[in-house]
C-alpha cells in the first residue's frame, strides 16, 4: 500500500501494485454462497478436455463427500449442461439465481440455462460475456461448497483476466494434449496465471494415449511423456495423462459423466483435497 493511500479512492488511485486497488478488484460473493475453494480449469488451446476434466474433477469430489459446484464461464462454447444431462432453464427469487443440479447433487450454472433454446448462438461482446461471469459469482445462490470449478474459455482475453482478477481463485489447473502445437499456447496460459499471482496447482494431460481394444497396448498417437516433460520445464505437478476413451466421450455425449469411474483423476483430487 502507498503511504499516501487512501482506501476510499482505489478507483481513482493510479498506484500500480497497492495491495488495496488489486484487493478492490474482488466482486463479493452472494450473500447466500459459502465457498471454500474456487478453482480454475484453464488451456490457452481450445478442444484439449477442459469441460471433461472439470465434469470428472467434479464427480471425484463429490464422491468424496464434498458440496462442489460448476461455474460454466466458457460463455460463447457451454458445455457443462449437455454433459450433466441439465436442460430445464436456471430459476430466481429475489435474492438472486439457483444453480441446476445434477442427479448427484452437483450444482452448475451456465448460460444455456439461461437461453430460450440451448443451441441459440450467443453473440456478445467481450464486456458484456464478462459481466456474466461476474453476475455468476455474485448473483448466483451457491449455498456451501467446498470446491467451486470454474470452466473456463480457451486463450487469455477477456474472461480468464475477469476471473482471475474479480473472483478469489486459489489456484488454477491446466490441461493440455500432447501436440507440440499445444504444448505452445498451453505456456501462454500458464504465463498468465503467473503474471496475475494465480497459483498454478498442477496439468492434466488429455489424449494421451489409446488402448488398443483388442490387445490392451497403449498407443501414443502423438508421442509419449509429452505432459511430464512440459510439466517439468514449467516446474508444476503432472498429475494425470488421461486416456483417449470411447466410452467416457458416450457418457458425456448421454448427459451420464455422473457415471465416470475411473482412477485418472484419483491424484488431483488428493491434492485438491489437501488444500
Amino acid at each position: 500500500m502507498s503511504e499516501a493511500c487512501n482506501e476510499s479512492s482505489c478507483s481513482s488511485c493510479s498506484v500500480e501494485g497497492c495491495s488495496s486497488r488489486k484487493a478492490d478488484l474482488k466482486e463479493p460473493a452472494n450473500k447466500f454462497s459459502h465457498i471454500q475453494h474456487v478453482i480454475g480449469v484453464v488451456s490457452g488451446k481450445g478442444g484439449v478436455g477442459k469441460s471433461l476434466v472439470t465434469s470428472e474433477l467434479a464427480v471425484k469430489l463429490h464422491r468424496q463427500g464434498y458440496k462442489v459446484g460448476v461455474l460454466d464461464a466458457d460463455i460463447t462454447g457451454p458445455s457443462i449442461p449437455k454433459v450433466f444431462g441439465i436442460h430445464e432453464q436456471a430459476v430466481g427469487n429475489d435474492n438472486g439465481v439457483f444453480p441446476a443440479q445434477t442427479p448427484e447433487g452437483i450444482k452448475i450454472i451456465s448460460v444455456n440455462l439461461m437461453l430460450e433454446n440451448e443451441d441459440d448462438p450467443v453473440i456478445w461482446r467481450g464486456p458484456v460475456i464478462a459481466g456474466v461471469v461476474k453476475q455468476f459469482w455474485n448473483e448466483v445462490i451457491w449455498g456451501d461448497l467446498d470446491y467451486l470449478l470454474v470452466d473456463m474459455p480457451p486463450g487469455t482475453g477477456d474472461v480468464p483476466l475477469t476471473v482471475f482478477q474479480s473472483l478469489p481463485v486459489d489456484g488454477v489447473i491446466i490441461v493440455t494434449s500432447p501436440q507440440e502445437l499445444v504444448e505452445m499456447i498451453v505456456k501462454k496460459a500458464y504465463n498468465m496465471a503467473r503474471m496475475m499471482n494465480i497459483p498454478v496447482l498442477g496439468l492434466v494431460q488429455n489424449m494421451s494415449y489409446l488402448i488398443c481394444p483388442d490387445c490392451g497396448r497403449l498407443i501414443y498417437i502423438y508421442g509419449e511423456g509429452k505432459g511430464e516433460e512440459m510439466a517439468k520445464e514449467l516446474s508444476i505437478p503432472s498429475y494425470a495423462s488421461l486416456p483417449i476413451d470411447p466410452a467416457i466421450a458416450s457418457l458425456c455425449d448421454a448427459g451420464r459423466i455422473e457415471e465416470f469411474d475411473h482412477p485418472y483423476l484419483d491424484a488431483m483430487v488428493k491434492y485438491l483435497a489437501a488444500l
